[in-house]
C-alpha cells in the first residue's frame, strides 16, 4: 500500500519532481495492491496499464474502473487511442497529471484516478524506488537458475519467526512484479525477501538498484535461459550481478558446491557465507535422510556444532533450500530454535505439491517450470515413492544449444528412477531414446505428441496406488494433465 501523495510524487521523473499536497477528502488515502491484470483488480487496487505482446492494458480500463480500482497509471496518448469507450464506465473517473493534486478537491472520493505518466512501467519503477527509500528493512535478494521461489519461501518462513517480513508473492521477480512488491513495504516490516529473475544481462543489476538488498543469495547456475544468453558463463555473469550489487556491510550467501556460484565470492564487496556439502562450506550438511513425500531430515554443522533439523520439503535436493534459509537466519542473528521452527513451516507457495486423484493415484505436481537439474531432482523424489512410478515429462524450454543433451540427460535419469516414462511434446523422442539406451524396457516407454494424447493414455494405464510425477516447462502447460487426472 502507498499513500496517494507519495504515489503522485514518486511517479514523477526524479529530475523534475514537484511537491504534492493532496486536499481532503483524498489526503491520507492508501492505494494498493498493485496489479497489471485487470482480472485481479479489487476495490482500492492500483492498476498499471502495460503494453504486452498480444494486447495493451489500456484496453481494459473500463473493466478496471468498474471493478473498483482506486487508481491506474496510464499513458494519455494510448488511453485516447485504445479506450475510447471509457466515457461509458460504470463508475466515475478522472484523468489527472501527478502535479495537479490541488484539482482533487473537485473530484468525488469514489472516483478512479487515472494518473497520466510518460510510461506506466517506468512510473511504477520510479514510485517503487521512492517508496523503498522511505523505509529501512533488511532486504534479502535471491537469484539462481532453479530454486529461487522455493528458497524465497523457506527463507521467509525462517526469518519471519523473529522478524516482521514482507516477501514476494508467487514468483514475482521481474522489473514489473518486484516494484509491485516494494510498494507493499510498510514501516512495520523489518525484512523483505525478494526473488530476482532475469531474461537478459543487466536485469538483476537493475532489480538490485530498485530494491537495494543487504543480503544476496545465489542458489546455482544452470542452462535455464541459455537460449537467450548463449553460454553458461554468460548466465553466471548475469547471476553475479546480485553479489556485485551488495554493500560492503552486507552478506553474500553462496552455494559452495556450485563452482560458478562459489567463484562469485571474489566479485562481491560484501561478507561471504557459504553453504553446501563441501568440507569448506561455512554452513555444512553432513547427512540427509529422505522420508519420501513426508520430507527430509538433515544434520547441519556450523562453527563446530551439529544441529539435527526436519522439514516437510520433499526430496534430498531441498537440503540446499534449507541450507540457504539457515544461512540467512544466521546472518540475521536468529537462534536455532527459530530456524528449526521456520524449516518446519516453509510456506504455501512451494511449487512441488502432492495431490490425490479420485481414483487413488498420487500425483507429484511439479508443473510450474522445468530444467534438467530440477527435473532430475524431481525424478529422485519419484524414486523414493511406493507403487508403480510413472514419469510424465514434457519439454524443457530455453535451453538453446543444450536442448538435446538436456533432454537426453532427463531421459536417462528417468530410466534409473521410474517404472514408466511418458514423454510428451517435441522432445519426447529424444527423452524416449535416452531412456531406452539407459535400459528402460521398450514396453515401458510411451511417446505422446501433446498433452491431450498423454491424458488419454494415462487414463487408460493408471490404477489405484500408482505415483505419477508430472513436470515440464511453464510454456507447455503440463498442469492441464494434472487437472484432467484429478477429475
Amino acid at each position: 500500500m502507498i499513500r496517494l501523495d507519495n504515489l503522485l510524487y514518486g511517479v514523477q521523473p526524479r529530475a523534475t519532481r514537484q511537491a504534492v499536497v493532496v486536499p481532503p477528502p483524498w489526503d491520507g488515502r492508501l492505494i494498493g495492491p498493485v496489479v497489471t491484470d485487470s482480472r485481479e483488480v479489487t476495490p482500492g487496487s492500483l492498476f498499471v496499464a502495460l503494453a504486452g505482446e498480444r494486447t495493451d492494458g489500456h484496453r481494459f480500463l473500463p473493466d478496471v474502473v468498474a471493478r473498483g480500482a482506486a487508481a491506474a497509471l496510464v499513458s494519455p496518448v494510448t488511453l485516447a487511442a485504445l479506450a475510447p469507450d471509457l466515457a461509458a464506465a460504470a463508475r466515475p473517473w478522472r484523468l489527472i497529471e501527478p502535479t495537479e493534486s490541488a484539482l482533487l478537491a473537485n473530484v468525488p472520493p469514489e472516483a478512479c484516478l487515472l494518473i497520466a505518466v510518460d510510461d506506466p512501467l517506468q512510473a511504477l519503477q520510479r514510485a517503487a524506488v521512492y517508496h523503498r527509500r522511505m523505509f529501512t528493512p533488511t532486504v534479502i535478494g535471491i537469484t539462481g537458475s532453479v530454486g529461487k521461489t522455493s528458497t524465497k519461501e523457506v527463507v521467509a518462513a525462517v526469518v519471519s519467526q523473529r522478524l516482521r517480513t514482507l516477501k514476494s508473492q508467487r514468483s514475482f521477480n521481474s522489473d514489473v512484479t518486484l516494484p509491485a512488491t516494494l510498494l507493499g513495504l510498510t514501516a512495520d516490516h523489518q525484512v523483505a525477501v525478494l526473488e530476482m529473475g532475469m531474461w537478459a544481462a543487466g536485469e538483476i543489476r537493475f532489480l538490485a538498484a530498485l530494491a537495494r538488498p543487504h543480503i544476496g543469495i545465489v542458489t546455482n547456475v544452470g542452462p535455464s535461459h541459455l537460449e537467450r544468453l548463449g553460454s553458461i558463463e554468460a548466465i553466471a555473469n548475469a547471476k553475479a550481478e546480485l553479489p556485485e550489487s551488495l554493500p560492503a556491510e552486507g552478506w553474500c550467501i553462496l552455494n559452495a558446491d556450485d563452482p560458478r556460484v562459489a567463484a562469485m565470492a571474489t566479485r562481491t564487496p560484501a561478507r561471504v557465507l557459504t553453504y553446501g556439502y563441501a568440507p569448506h562450506a561455512d554452513v555444512r550438511v553432513t547427512d540427509v535422510i529422505s522420508y519420501g513425500l513426508y520430507g527430509i531430515e538433515l544434520t547441519v554443522v556450523y562453527q563446530g556444532a551439529q544441529h539435527r533439523l526436519r522439514t516437510p520439503l520433499i526430496g534430498k535436493h531441498h537440503a540446499y533450500t534449507a541450507l540457504a534459509a539457515i544461512a540467512a537466519g544466521l546472518v540475521l542473528g536468529l537462534d536455532w530454535e527459530a530456524i528449526a521452527a521456520g524449516l518446519r513451516a516453509p510456506g504455501e507457495q512451494l511449487r512441488l505439491r502432492v495431490v490425490q486423484s479420485q481414483t487413488g493415484v498420487t500425483i507429484i505436481d511439479d508443473t510450474y517450470n522445468a530444467a534438467p537439474l530440477s527435473t532430475i531432482a524431481a525424478l529422485n523424489v519419484l524414486a523414493e515413492t511406493p507403487g508403480r512410478r510413472i514419469a510424465v515429462l514434457g519439454e524443457m524450454l530455453e535451453l538453446g544449444a543444450a536442448t538435446e543433451e538436456g533432454h537426453r540427460q532427463v531421459g536417462a535419469a528417468a530410466a534409473q528412477t521410474a517404472d514408466w516414462l511418458v514423454a510428451v511434446g517435441r522432445q519426447a523422442q529424444t527423452m524416449a531414446e535416452a531412456a531406452l539406451a539407459a535400459g528402460m524396457p521398450p514396453d515401458r516407454v510411451a511417446i505422446c505428441p501433446d498433452n491431450e494424447s498423454a491424458i488419454d493414455l494415462l487414463n487408460q494405464m493408471i490404477r489405484s496406488g500408482d505415483c505419477l510425477l508430472i513436470k515440464g516447462s511453464r510454456g507447455v502447460q503440463m498442469e492441464t494433465i494434472v487437472a484432467a487426472l484429478q477429475a
